[in-house]
Order: structure tokens, then C-alpha cells, then sequence
């Protein structure tokens, strides 16, 4: 039984790994956004890889408001709380409360159930740059990366990829430090989050949400932190409308490639 167990998980890792090393679009990132991405794409046939960091993903959005397991949705993006699933209710007007806890997980089981492989616990620490566009993305073990072990990676080649990092924008920054490249900003470079102002960010992580450079995609906080807009807090609306918005765009990208 024992060597059955073990034996069970490495075959299957194994050929879900290797079902990923060549995929129509790579997400950077499990926060609410790449989540949602993930599952419009899937659920459109297209195939798609999520690769998060950490042993969840979900992001910020697990941890509510300083650990208040309760989040703020607006009623644009009442239509795929619904879709989902999500239990919500009024506070104001044009306001809802959602349990954290239950939308993240839910993200998560939908973009599974649709299609989407999720692979935890793995780290991009570069990306692949083929005639002027990014085809790809440098992978490796999270705690490799942690730690800062000499570990060579292994390479994942993709149509578009998408960074949905959060703050850090990790994928945009890489690219620009070690290709001297513009990207498509106001400045041609990655600006940084501004402070806190959650109307206008509510709206401008949706307006950022775009192609920065080709073959890379930015979405959710992301988005933001690469036009050098504002952090908008506890208030979801915008990062899912942006995970909604970016697969959209994806999609059509991706089929003027096949």
C-alpha cells in the first residue's frame, strides 16, 4: 500500500506536470484576479497554467481586512459574484459584504473545476523572451527560490503570460531590469503603487488592466502597480472585473496566434 500511494501521486504529478510545460497562457500569481482569469480562459477551452508561490492561493483575499474575514464588493461586479456562487449582502448603497474565506475558496474550486491547472509552491523567476515577445515563463520550487539555492530551472513555454504578482508586479519588473525595454506606461517603465484612494483605484485597476508589452499581460493590483495608480484596500470589485476583463482580452489574443 505504501509504494502504491507514493506511486499514485508521482504518476499523476508527473503528467500534470508535463501537461504544463507548453500551454496557451501562463499566470503569474493566485491572487482573486489571476484566479478569475483562469477560469473565464478555461472555461473557453483555452489551456492554462496558474503558477502560485505559496502553498494557497488566493492572495490578499484570504485575509480579509486586517484579518477580518469579511470583504467589500460594489454591485458592477455583483454579476460574478453570482456566477460564482458567493454568498453576499447589502451594506450601502451599491456596497456588499462577502465572506472572504468562502469567495476565495470558491475562486479556487472554479477555476479548477473549469479547467485551469493550479501549481502551487512553484516561483517564476524569469521569463522567456523570443523575437521581441515574451513566450514564457522560468520556473522553479518556491523554497529554491526562498531560499536562494543554485538550483538551475525549468522553462514553460507560452502564448501570452500574464502577471497577476499583486504590489510587486514581479514579472513587469523582471523584464524591464534584465532587457532595458519600455513598456506600455506613462513613463515606458514600472512606476509603483501610489497610496491609498479606493475610488479611483477601483477604476484604474480596471482602465490598467491591458497588454504592457507583447506576449505580457497585467491584471489586479498589478495593473495598478506598473501605471503607478493607487491601492484601493479591502474592496474586490475592481481586481475581479479585472481578472474578467484580462481574460477577455487574452482570449482574443490568443486566438489570432492558433
Amino acid at each position: 500500500m505504501e509504494y502504491l500511494v507514493s506511486k499514485g501521486i508521482v504518476d499523476s504529478y508527473f503528467e500534470k506536470f508535463k501537461k504544463i510545460l507548453n500551454v496557451d497562457v501562463a499566470i503569474v500569481g493566485g491572487g482573486p484576479s489571476g484566479l478569475l482569469a483562469s477560469y473565464y480562459l478555461a472555461k473557453n477551452g483555452v489551456n492554462v497554467v496558474l503558477f502560485e508561490r505559496k502553498l494557497a492561493p488566493g492572495g490578499g483575499m484570504w485575509g480579509g481586512a486586517m484579518m477580518f474575514n469579511d470583504i467589500i464588493v460594489q454591485h458592477e461586479a455583483l454579476p460574478i459574484v453570482n456566477e460564482l456562487g458567493i454568498n453576499h449582502k447589502p451594506y450601502a448603497e451599491g456596497l456588499y459584504v462577502i465572506d472572504s474565506l468562502q469567495a476565495t475558496s470558491s475562486l479556487i474550486y472554479h477555476a479548477s473545476k473549469a479547467g485551469a491547472t493550479l501549481m502551487n509552491c512553484i516561483s517564476v523567476e524569469d521569463v522567456v523572451i523570443q523575437d521581441e515577445k515574451v513566450n514564457g515563463v522560468v520556473i522553479n520550487w518556491a523554497p529554491v527560490h526562498r531560499e536562494r539555492m543554485h538550483v538551475d530551472p525549468i522553462i514553460v513555454t507560452a502564448k501570452v503570460v500574464l502577471d497577476a504578482t499583486g504590489h510587486d508586479c514581479e514579472v513587469a519588473r523582471i523584464l524591464e531590469r534584465k532587457n532595458g525595454i519600455k513598456l506600455n506606461t506613462p513613463t515606458g517603465s514600472v512606476i509603483g503603487e501610489r497610496s491609498m484612494s479606493v475610488y479611483e483605484a477601483e477604476k484604474t485597476t480596471i482602465e490598467n488592466t491591458k497588454e504592457i508589452y507583447p506576449g505580457l499581460f497585467v491584471s489586479g493590483m498589478a495593473a495598478n502597480g506598473v501605471s503607478g495608480s493607487f491601492r484601493m484596500g479591502p474592496i474586490f470589485g475592481g481586481m475581479l472585473l479585472s481578472g474578467q476583463k484580462v481574460a477577455n482580452t487574452i482570449l482574443n489574443a490568443v486566438n489570432q496566434t492558433v
